[in-house]
Order: structure tokens, then sequence, then C-alpha cells
């Protein structure tokens, strides 16, 4: 899901001359063979050569396969996205509904999708729409927040004109605010493509008959190391190629392009009473579609639980509800420390690549690799290469939501005013002084900003990795109860974990604020 993170892209004088960064890709290659070499037998890496040879071997059944997956990415990124687009043009244009849009958008971002397909799975029945679905749920909150930067990201001026001509509403949002807002659409997209793809994965592994996300169980449940990487390579070359084309189909259609898109914003939102009211409004409206949805389509209460049926199950089971607190603290103690490391991990190597270019143009591109392949494909592999315990998940977690951290972190870091870096200059400050205290001020709003985003991202890599590999944990849990057709322990694990995540993200958010209004008090809206 991702899947995620805050929105920002990385400008190309930041990649350095267009050699360097193919000589990098062609070291990283021949690193990856050797290591590959060096551990044949050990069930762990398979080097580009056994992929190629294991991929011409079979190439009719991952060519098929990749079709159907990615079919169903693109269905899924395109009904996301209009999602996002609508939601977005109803805030605009009925600003007093923002606060209720985002709240619901926040809480269905935080749906875990490991959770969410079993539960798809039984309600949409055989067919493509628990992989499609999945798609757009991990695409549209990535595309919300920026757009609706990028629609109020219009100068005072135009606005003027548009009333000065006597033109209303409609012609402001179309006309004006649409042409304003398409570089902020554009950086939300090239996050989303990536996305789309894993969630159609993550759907496939809930009973699909086609599609990489069937291969990779097979490949995984057989230890077949060459199939997995194969599939996991596929994956990411595909995520890659769709990140790329669409920033090339963005720089082409609208040349200049935001340096940083922060994550909405930071307001206070009019204070507690306004923020208890918007949050009382977004619950009822949330019961009220879950009970609806599920009335209006006669869907059976057997399987398609009822608010009402997990509040009675929580209140009158207390065996299964104390299984599924221990599940949730398990989670919660290896999904905490991962997400720490990952920002951490990404700040710091945005702070080295900043003071070292060369280090930086080396290993950007295994970032981005790291980056690309997807969370099902590596999770078992990580977990077997460094336990089932606490190491190989939080490794996981890290590595699932660094990557973010760090592009936002390096924006961040060259937002620094140039007047001030230049007084630090003409003092002879040193590059170490200088980024501790101009940049590292600078950078706290892009940083804080991917650590919202990262919330769910954790949530996600820390569920993956329970279902596929650790069988501890919220995630096993789920997966169990699924098997089992327990469905009130599966709804009502989604319940929990999902405002579990909500209330994480509105934490970070809290802390957030108070550390913006000493430090960048420009960035907190009042």
């Amino acid at each position: 899901m991702t899947a995620a993170p805050a929105l920002a892209r990385v400008r190309p004088d930041a990649r350095g001359p267009g050699l360097r960064p193919a000589l990098a890709g062609v070291m990283a290659l021949l690193l990856w063979e050797a290591l590959g070499r060096a551990m044949t037998g050990t069930f762990l890496f398979a080097p580009p050569s056994a992929i190629l040879s294991h991929l011409a071997g079979e190439p009719g059944l991952y060519l098929r396969a990749t079709g159907v997956t990615l079919w169903h990415a693109l269905l899924g990124f395109m009904i996301g996205n209009a999602v996002a687009i609508a939601l977005a043009t109803l805030a605009i244009a009925v600003p007093r509904s923002e606060a209720v849009i985002r709240a619901l958008a926040l809480v269905v971002f935080c749906l875990p999708l490991v959770a969410t397909g079993p539960i798809l799975r039984v309600l949409w029945g055989p067919g493509a729409g628990p992989q499609v679905t999945l798609a757009a749920l991990a695409v549209y909150y990535t595309t919300l927040v920026p757009l609706l930067v990028g629609l109020r990201a219009v100068p005072a001026g135009w606005l003027d004109l548009v009333a000065s001509y006597g033109r209303g509403r409609l012609t402001e949002i179309t006309v004006v605010r649409a042409r304003a807002s398409l570089p902020y659409l554009f950086a939300g997209l090239q996050i989303a493509a990536p996305a789309a793809f894993l969630g159609a994965m993550i759907g496939e592994f809930t009973g699909a008959e086609r599609g990489l996300g069937v291969l990779t169980l097979r490949a995984l449940r057989g230890l077949e190391v060459e199939a997995t990487w194969t599939v996991a390579t596929i994956a990411a070359v595909i995520s890659v190629a769709g990140h790329a084309a669409l920033g090339r189909l963005g720089d082409w259609l609208v040349p200049d392009r935001p340096a940083l898109i922060l994550s909405g914003g930071v307001g206070s939102g009019g204070g507690w009473r306004a923020a208890v009211l918007t949050a009382s409004v977004a619950v009822m409206l949330i019961v009220g579609a879950w009970w609806g949805a599920m009335e209006i389509a006669g869907l059976s209460p057997f399987f398609a639980k009822r608010p009402e049926d997990v509040a009675r199950f929580l209140a009158t089971d207390p065996v299964a509800l104390s299984d599924l607190m221990t599940a949730m603290g398990q989670t919660a103690l290896w999904a905490g420390p991962g997400y720490l490391a990952g920002l951490l991990l990404g700040a710091g190597l945005a702070c080295l690549f900043l003071l070292s270019p060369p280090l930086a143009q080396a290993l950007m591109q295994v970032a981005v690799a790291l980056r690309a392949i997807p969370i099902v494909t590596t999770a078992p592999v990580i977990v077997l290469a460094l336990g089932r315990g606490a190491t190989g998940t939080i490794t996981l977690v890290a590595v699932m939501i660094f990557f973010p951290t760090l592009v936002a972190c390096m924006q961040g870091l060259r937002q620094a005013p140039g007047q001030v870096i230049d007084l630090f200059e003409s003092y002879a400050a040193g590059p170490v002084r200088t980024l501790l205290l101009a940049r590292l001020p600078a950078m706290l709003p892009a940083f804080f900003a991917a650590a919202r985003m990262a919330v769910p991202a954790a949530v996600l890599a820390v569920t993956v990795t329970e279902w596929l590999a650790t069988g501890t944990g919220i995630g096993a849990l789920m997966a169990i109860s699924a098997s089992l057709s327990n469905f009130n322990m599966l709804w009502s694990a989604v319940v929990v974990l999902t405002l579990a995540s909500a209330l994480a993200y509105l934490a970070v958010g809290a802390v957030e604020r108070a550390v913006l209004r000493r430090v960048a008090p420009e960035q907190v809206r009042a």
C-alpha cells in the first residue's frame, strides 16, 4: 500500500550526469550476481543469470500471469484515482465537507489490506473483484492528498480575475484550479502506480486462480528460490517502469513541477471541539455506510458482519478479546521499532547523501531497487535469513518505509532558504554545522509528512510478514480466522487494527504540530 509515503520527487540535478546512474546500475547487477552465486544452496538468493534462465524456461506462464495482475492493477489504479479526484473536487466545491472527507479517507486508507482481502473475496466471490478493489484502496489516498494541495496552489489574482468576469465556482474549479493542480496530480499518480500493483498482488493471495500473486504463493510454498525472485524482479521492473512513465508524462505535460509536496497540511482544524465533531460525523457515516451496504446487498450475516455483530462479539467473548489484544500487542512490539528504524534510516541517509553526493549517486539505485520489490515476495526470504522473530520483522518494516522517508527528507533538506545558507557560508560554517543548524529545521515538515504517511505502510509491512512468514501477531490471527471462517474475529481484527492505525496517524500529527509550532510555525494553519 504503498503504499505511500510523503509525496516528493527527486530533481534531475540530484541524479548527476546520465552515465553515473547507468554505471551504478551495472555495478549493482554485478554485485547481485556475485552474491547470488556465493549463496547458492541457501534458499535465500537468486542471481540475475538464474532468474533469466528460469524465465526463459516458462515465458508463457509468467507473461500470462503478468498480464492478469497488470490488468487488475490498471483497473484499480483508474478507479481509485477517479474516486480521489471526485473527493478532492467535492472538498474544494463544498469547503465545509473537507474535514469529514479527510477523516473518512484516512480511515479507509488505514484499512489493513491483508485483512480486507479475505473479506472482499467472500463478498465479491470468484473473479477479479478483490484484486481491483485492493488496488484501488492502495492508491486513492496517495492521489487525494497532493491533489487537495494542488487545488489550492492557485495565485489569488487568478481567482480575482475569474470573479471579475462574473464566472462562478464551476469555472474556478474546472478552468483555474484544475490546471494549477496538474503538477501535484502527477506527483501523486507516480506514487500510486507501484501501490496499485502491490494491491493487486495482495488481492490474488485471497484465492485468485491466476496472476503473479498466485505464482508467488506457489513459489514460497515450494521453496522455489528462482521462481520467487523471478516474480519479485518482474514486479519491481513494472513498478519502476510505471513510476518513471508517469513522471515522464508529467514532465512533458507540465514542465514546471513542484519541488516538494507535503501531505496535506497540519492545521489545527479549529480546536478540539471541531476535531471531536468531525470525528463523530465521520464515525457515524462509516458505521452507517457499513451497515447500509450489508443490508442493501442482502448479504448473509454469517460472513458479512454488521457493526452490532462486532460490538456484541467483543463485549461477550472475553477469550476472543484477550486473543485479539495479545496479537495486537505482538504486532505493535515489532511494528513500532521497525517504524522508528525506517524513519531514522531514511532521514540519516538523506543527511549523509547531502554531505557526500558521490555516495548518493552510488547508493540511490540500490535504495530504489529495495523500495520497488514488493514486500509480498521479499518477506518470507528476509524472515528466513534473519529469523522469525523481531529482527526479520523489524527489518522488513524499516525497508518498507525508509525510501519514501529518504526521498522526502532529501527534498526537505534543499528547502533551506538560500539567504540562510549564504549567511552560513559567509561565516565559513562547515557543511556539518550548516546541516545541523540550517537544513535540518527546514527538513522537519517533510520528515513529519513522511512519518504520518508511513504509519499505514508500517502496518501493511508487519501484517504481511506475520501472515506469510512469522505466524504470530494480528496478521497471522487474521489469516487463521479467514481459513477457519471465523468471521467474527476477522471483522473485529479489521476494526481494531484500523482504529489503532488511525490513532497512530493522528498521534504523529499531534507531535508534528507541537514541533513545527516551534521550528516552522508557517507550516501550521491556524
